[in-house]
């Protein structure tokens, strides 16, 4: 038996019947926080955050270094405790489901990708297959990761071993196994960090084409101009807390920006898309 089948033979041995998701209607809301309270080292990372992430939309988490992006997201997946508050995926709290059925809604990119064993490459990717073991959509494995693969521009090294790979080449295997696990939820946490201009751009795309695909994306960057380009919506946060939300256009002004970064800078129009550009004041 090799490592995958006693993978995936061991997760579902460990799992009963599991309510599967079902379509949701576009527009709808897929998850949401309220109130939300975090507390590290016993300092409140997020105090009071509330928002709401609906079906076929892209909501990107910006803000300076330690304003609490990264928890947030943590929250939205389940994967940090809230002091206080609550987070409801599909309108339940996340406590009220099992973690094989959470896998089965919200899939997860961390910063950073890393393994104990030196895995090939589509192995990787299958991982994200896991928690459909068992299920009537088992069936889909195969074409599933073909195609996230595909997406992602990792198939060409399909059988190198993931240690092997440059950090570039990392990330995206890594959000290959996020696609490859077909959740209606997508929580990114800064997926271009380590990538060059084109991947960049690649990673971005892929956000959209899963929100006009029905799915509900949250995604942590620290380009506003990647963030005015392709997000729906922006949240802002600063020092735990939620400075402003809504389209692009509204958020990114050189006042907020200023002020939440303490950088000035000056907000320019996209001549092709009209998309706001922010940059950074200089002295001439």
């Amino acid at each position: 038996m090799n490592v995958r089948t006693s993978l995936f033979s061991v997760l579902s041995s460990a799992r009963g019947p599991r309510e599967l998701p079902t379509p949701s209607d576009p527009g709808q809301v897929a998850l949401e926080a309220s109130e939300l309270r975090v507390a590290l080292g016993g300092r409140a990372v997020l105090d009071g955050v509330g928002i709401q992430v609906r079906t076929g939309e892209v909501v990107a988490l910006v803000g300076p270094n330690g304003a609490g992006k990264s928890t947030l997201l943590a929250a939205l997946a389940g994967d940090a405790a809230a002091a206080s508050g609550t987070v409801r995926i599909d309108g339940r709290p996340l406590a009220d489901r099992p973690a094989s059925e959470l896998a089965l809604r919200r899939a997860v990119l961390p910063q950073q990708a890393a393994l104990s064993f030196p895995f090939p490459v589509e192995e990787v990717v299958r991982m994200g297959r896991a928690p459909w073991a068992g299920t009537v959509r088992e069936g889909e494995d195969d074409a599933v990761v073909a195609e996230a693969m595909a997406a992602t521009e990792v198939a060409g090294f399909a059988r190198r071993p993931f240690d092997a790979l440059s950090g570039g080449e990392r990330a995206r295997v890594a959000l290959a196994r996020v696609l490859a696990q077909r959740t209606p939820v997508l929580l990114l946490d800064e997926p271009t960090a380590a990538l060059d201009l084109r991947h960049q751009e690649l990673v971005l795309r892929i956000c959209r084409e899963r929100a006009r695909a029905g799915d509900a994306v949250v995604v942590v960057l620290h380009d506003l101009g990647l963030a005015a380009a392709y997000a729906d919506r922006i949240a802002v946060l600063h020092e735990g807390r939620l400075a402003a939300e809504g389209p692009p256009r509204e958020v990114l002004t050189e006042e907020l920006i200023g002020r939440v970064y303490r950088q000035p800078v000056d907000v320019l129009t996209h001549p092709g898309t009209g998309s706001p550009l922010v940059v950074p004041r200089r002295d001439p």
